[in-house]
């Protein structure tokens, strides 16, 4: 005879007890001082009660995260399933076999970042092919440099012949990068280190010089070089002889670059050109420049594209050294250009017009050029000859996602590329394809294997009607068999800024949410590149509110559909995405049950004044501009929230080190939001010191932060595991 304490129905109503309860603990949040101040912008006088805790490292504001950060972990710890969430997340990690990122070719070799659970941060490493594993060989293993993980590589440069490697790492996920030197045979540490070549503002990265000998670097100003204010602006390229002092460095270009500048430099696969793009900030705008890849710094750069030619992207290749262009100027959904090397823009001819898809990159071999589209989310490849003529498209996997696509580039005639598919439920893997001889796509080895199985998950594309009747992309992942009653827990994401795409992509601790009947919802909206630089623009400066229209029209779907309802909905997102659940949450506070923003922006008055924001105003605009004013005060979540309004239950996770948006976002809207809602439901902050804007966050900390989100979703959502079957 069963016991009454293996009743279901006994399990169920402990567990409302307990929600519950915990749900009156979140009634009572530390109370938050109100020091008003009073700003004018434009005739519109502005209070803001927290400004004090923009005051990172007061003791006041030390005091205030501590308490916050006391109340939060009371409240999640005490939820009935956390510890068994992030032990189930640690079990899983531990069982997914390793990936290998950020791959890049040299004779006779590939380098590769691999992820290895347990293991807190990548390794760097090199193989022989991407069909042997037995040839891995790891050069450097930030672990043992710091085994709890704060140590991690921003980027990393291997020399033409990949004797050598030029590594950017920096701490405690701050992105703030010193370049060091490894011999690829030995993984010895060459004594050579350059400081302050990346920051999170603009980046960072580096190119070598045809012979290896020498590298050109970003670098920010120094101390004494520039006004405090601007230490972290005017990115500007210097040139390194290996082995050399520092102070011998010689500055190569960026006196005349914008104060904003974000500088990506890269070699062409031949070894004899360098190419520096330059963006003005985060916008989307770019500048192009080309020269030899040999001599000191001091060699004159050429500019091939200023910032309104709409050139995104230019690369070299061909027998006689030509120039291959991606542009976006009076062809929004892009075109392919070509001019020789010497030429002038307006001399380019077009190789590949604009079409229906959206042309987002390309790579030259020896004798092909491939063409990376995408389709409103998911991906194809085209590939030509260098004149853009014969093209044929690539079988690929319907609804795929393709990333990294590398040319190998290992021999003068060589015609392969690897490149990286991914779909929603099925792991990602990279493929190898040789246009001279095969007749398609093969896998390598280098292939993901997932934990968890999702053979009973299928993704679904619907479309929402956004407010202007704009059809906004809704991918949707769902079990089969799915009864659309209105009762399943539903997970709507999404991001819409700086012509960024979400692409098909896999994640196996999505089986947590799975297992108890939740719904996935990726929305591809305004804001974002899904459908090309139309698309971008019409979400971003003035246009912003858009993408906040599209994701709460997503919403409404997912509603109207009978997938979900509002006490069974709940939104996440991240950064910029952050932003667009602050604007959800204060603009339609009835339409989720909870939501959860990581690393967000929230006072887009005030995001212009940190270092990184200032980078944003191509995107976001300024408060200087009346118009942009307007546009950023009217959606801006900090300023739209009302006492006494009934706010969903609210998650905000950010990272002390952030150098990318302020945690001071996070900390004034949890504040404001605990003094207004009136709802009852908890608004709770996590605040981390061991992470800045996520990258480089170590392994233990990043599944410590999933599982305080999923323990979090599913006691809002009253999730409970599914019988199982």
């Amino acid at each position: 005879m069963p016991r009454l304490s293996d009743s279901p129905l006994l399990k169920l109503l402990l567990f409302l007890i307990l929600t519950m309860s915990i749900s009156r603990l979140a009634a009572t949040p530390p109370p938050t001082e109100k020091t008003p101040v009073v700003e004018e912008y434009h005739g519109v006088k502005v209070v803001d009660d927290y400004r004090w805790l923009e005051e990172t490292g007061a003791p006041a504001v030390k005091a205030w995260t501590a308490e916050q950060s006391r109340y939060a972990r009371g409240f999640l710890d005490a939820l009935p399933d956390r510890a068994g969430i992030e032990a189930r997340l640690t079990e899983l990690y531990g069982k997914v076999t390793p990936s290998h990122g950020g791959i890049v070719a040299r004779p006779g070799r590939l380098f590769a970042l691999k992820f290895q659970p347990p293991k807190q941060q990548s390794l760097l490493v090199a193989l022989a092919s991407a069909d042997d594993l037995a040839s891995e060989k790891v050069i450097l293993d930030p672990n043992e440099i710091e085994p709890k993980g704060h140590v991690s590589m921003d980027w990393y440069v291997p020399s033409p012949d990949g004797k050598v490697l030029a590594v950017c790492l920096s701490e405690h996920g701050s992105e703030e990068g010193t370049l060091y030197f490894f011999r690829m045979e030995t993984g010895e540490r060459l004594p050579d280190r350059i400081a302050r070549v990346q920051y999170p503002t603009g980046g960072g990265s580096a190119a070598w010089t045809a012979d290896g000998a020498a590298i050109f670097y970003t670098r920010y100003p120094r101390a004494g070089e520039r006004a405090e204010a601007d230490l972290n602006f005017f990115q500007q390229i210097y040139f390194h002889r290996l082995g050399a002092p520092e102070s011998e460095d010689e500055y190569s270009a960026g006196r005349d670059f914008p104060r904003i500048a974000e500088i990506d430099l890269a070699t062409s696969h031949d070894g004899h050109w360098l190419l520096a793009r330059v963006a003005n900030g985060d916008g989307g705008e770019y500048a192009h420049y080309v020269r030899p890849a040999r001599g000191a710094g001091h060699e004159a750069w050429r500019r091939i594209a200023d910032f309104t030619d709409g050139i995104k992207e230019v690369a070299v290749g061909g027998g006689k050294p030509m120039l291959y262009l991606r542009s976006v100027k009076d062809a929004p959904r892009g075109k392919i250009l070509r001019l020789p090397i010497k030429g002038e823009l307006q001399a380019a001819e077009v190789i590949v017009p604009e079409g229906d898809a959206v042309v987002e990159g390309f790579e030259l071999t020896a004798t092909r050029l491939f063409v990376t589209d995408l389709i409103g989310g998911p991906s194809r490849i085209r590939v030509f000859d260098l004149e853009g003529k014969n093209g044929r498209e690539l079988p690929l996997p319907v609804a795929a996602g393709v990333g990294g696509l590398h040319a190998l580039a290992q021999r003068t005639d060589d015609d392969r590329v690897l490149f990286r598919e991914s779909s929603y439920t099925a792991p990602s893997a990279w493929y190898a394809y040789d246009a001279a001889g095969e007749s398609g796509p093969r896998k390598t080895a280098l292939q993901n294997m997932s934990p968890v199985d999702f053979s009973d998950i299928e993704a679904v594309r619907e479309f929402a009607v956004s407010k202007d009747g704009v059809k906004v992309p809704l991918n949707i992942l769902r079990r089969k068999g799915t009864k659309l009653d209105g009762n399943n827990p539903t997970l709507l994401t999404g991001y819409g800024g700086y012509g960024i795409s979400l692409r098909p992509g896999f994640d196996f601790a999505q089986r947590l949410w799975f297992d108890r009947g939740g719904v996935v919802a990726i929305a591809n909206l305004r804001g974002g590149g899904e459908y090309g630089e139309e698309w971008h623009l019409a979400g971003n400066l003035t246009r912003k509110q858009t993408v906040f229209d599209d994701f709460a029209a997503c919403a409404g779907h997912l509603i109207e559909r009978g997938y979900t309802r509002s006490a069974k909905l709940a939104v996440e997102g991240g950064s910029n995405g952050g932003l667009l659940m602050g604007a959800f949450c204060t603009q339609h506070p009835d339409l989720a049950r909870a939501v959860v923003a990581h690393v967000g922006i929230f006072d887009m008055l005030r995001v212009e004044l940190d270092p990184n924001g200032a980078f944003n105003v191509t995107e976001f605009g300024t408060v200087k501009d009346p118009a942009q004013f307007r546009a950023l005060h009217a959606y801006s979540p900090y300023h739209r929230v009302s006492v006494g309004t009934k706010y969903p239950a609210v998650f905000f996770l950010a990272g002390e080190n952030d150098g990318r948006v302020n945690p001071a976002n996070s900390r004034k809207m949890t504040a404001l939001l605990q003094a207004s809602s009136a709802s009852g439901r908890p608004i709770l902050a996590r605040f981390s010191s061991a992470s800045g804007h996520g990258m480089g966050t170590a392994l233990t900390e990043r599944i410590a932060q999933k599982a305080d989100v999923f323990a979090f979703l599913f006691d809002q959502l009253g999730m409970l595991p599914l019988p199982a079957r």
